[in-house]
């Protein structure tokens, strides 16, 4: 249907239909001031979004419709809205001039990026306060540290907004208290309380969780009261549930020796490691991040010795199997990503693996090289392989051309993993995806494994995707001791032998 405005025709009519689960979420949560949409990655967020600004434009008195993405989403928001609206959305962006022009035009949808909204906030306060303007946030999370300075600037505006709506399909993208500021901006505390430093302590996934059993019964208990106390503004639906047929998701955990060299290098950091934060078995410091920056060269040597050392001439054990394992693939005319937390790796890899027309996405590329690389792995048969970062094409793209996904190496970022291998695991997909895993056997990459299992069955509790009796079932915390026991591993590995 059609509504003139201001002698404007405007056509509000969907150009392509919902999935029954689409217009279920949609009639749910149309009518109300503030929404959140949690659908699991690859079901189709963006049509929900795009029924419900439509909506808002035609029924509630809303006079523009924000879309605040993250930079590299932004082209795709406008091609989908595009695809689907009889709309033209216009961009803000770091040029103030021209955000002067788009805030002052009779734009039906604005499509801006994260950085963007806070940098020209002033502006686009009193933008809120002339016109009846409603949000929605695309990959919430990007709010999840209530600390940033950026998710304070969206607290301020946030009431401004005459409805909000925001979306994630990994709201708890690391921990369980990830979640509450991305609800304090929709509801200012209504539902998970006010004090952040509270709601943290009670849902925080700690090491010492493993040593009380009164701790973990709490723990449990709070978290899996999280989605109960939202979901009166809240859809949820996951790829198991909804009624809706995706090929199979096939996982194999690829077991790999330790190359010569590269293990003496890491038994060399490892000992390091221990004289550094061990003392007497314990941790020296409370800081996990501390701890974690210092893992992370392990990480960086199962990976890639080169990214510690450039004297390191041999192909490591990893680099040796993706090549086999590419072969492989491409040799049946299917295509892979391969995810590598490092750019080095990235770049290497593209240049390693000219012969399959490689494309490349990492953070120190322009966006505009980005999506020129996502257009040619997507419309290029012959481009067989991308390769990329986790913190570059993780959200957002929808690369269903591939169905094998190799991890390279992997952080100790759940969101990372759960988002990165599902840009081939959604809507449109026909083919069975395979989800590799590289792991060197006795590393730092098998605490990794079991830290990201945990993680992964806390945040499906705090979701409502499982009851607290399964999760009991399931809970391991075991990754609590991962420090000693690759410590321990270590020792094994540098033992001389008798």
């Amino acid at each position: 249907m059609s509504r003139i405005i201001s002698g404007i025709l405007t056509n509000y009519t969907p150009k392509l239909e919902a999935f029954p689960y689409q217009m279920q979420a949609y009639l749910t949560v149309r009518d109300l001031d503030y929404s959140a949409i949690f659908h699991e990655q690859g079901l189709g967020k963006t049509k929900i979004a795009v029924d419900l600004m439509l909506y808002w434009l035609k029924q509630r008195d809303i006079d523009t419709v924000l879309v605040v993405t993250k930079k590299q989403l932004v082209k795709n928001w406008e091609k989908e809205l595009i695809m689907h609206t009889h709309i033209r959305p216009k961009v803000l962006s770091s040029d103030k001039n021209n955000n002067f022009y788009v805030l002052n035009s009779a734009a039906k949808v604005i499509i801006a990026n994260f950085e963007a909204l806070s940098t020209d906030k002033a502006r686009v306060k009193l933008f809120l306060k002339c016109r009846n303007v409603a949000i929605i946030v695309d990959e919430s999370t990007k709010l999840k540290n209530p600390e940033a300075q950026l998710t304070k600037d969206f607290f301020e505006l946030s009431e401004l907004f005459k409805i909000r709506t925001i979306m994630t399909g990994t709201p708890v993208a690391n921990r369980p208290y990830d979640i509450w500021a991305q609800i304090y901006f929709l509801d200012k505390g209504k539902s998970l309380g006010r004090d952040f430093d509270e709601f943290k302590h009670k849902t925080d996934l700690s090491n010492s969780l493993i040593d009380s059993a009164e701790a973990r019964q709490k723990f449990e208990a709070t978290v899996s009261e999280i989605f109960s106390k939202i979901s009166g503004f809240t859809v949820r639906e996951t790829k198991k549930n909804c009624a809706i047929s995706l090929p199979t998701k096939v996982y194999e955990t690829v077991y790999i020796d330790f190359e010569s060299l590269q293990r003496d290098m890491y038994c060399t950091v490892l000992r390091e490691l221990e004289l550094e934060v061990m003392q007497d078995e314990n941790i020296v410091t409370d800081d996990e991040s501390v701890v974690l920056k210092r893992l992370l060269r392990l990480l960086q040597i199962t990976s890639n010795p080169r990214l510690l050392d450039d004297s390191y001439t041999v192909v490591p054990s990893k680099e040796q199997q993706l090549d086999e394992q590419l072969e492989r693939i491409c040799s049946k005319g299917d295509k892979c990503i391969v995810w590598s937390n490092f750019i080095y790796n990235v770049d290497h890899f593209h240049e390693k693996f000219h012969r399959l027309n490689p494309c490349k996405i990492h953070g120190s590329m322009s966006i505009e090289d980005r999506n020129a690389s996502v257009e040619k792995f997507m419309t290029d048969e012959t481009s067989m392989v991308l390769f990329a970062t986790p913190q570059a094409a993780k959200e957002g793209l929808t690369l269903t051309v591939a169905n094998h996904v190799i991890f390279y190496d992997r952080s100790f970022s759940l969101d990372d993993y759960l988002q990165a291998q599902d840009r081939i695991h959604r809507i449109s997909q026909k083919k069975t995806c395979y989800i590799y895993n590289y792991i060197i056997k006795g590393s730092i990459d098998e605490w990794i494994d079991k830290l990201l299992n945990a993680k992964h069955r806390a945040a499906l509790l705090a979701q409502g995707d499982i009851p607290k009796d399964e999760y009991r079932d399931i809970a391991d915390y075991s990754y609590a001791e991962i420090i000693k026991e690759i410590l321990n591993e270590g020792e094994k590995l540098w033992k001389p032998k008798h």
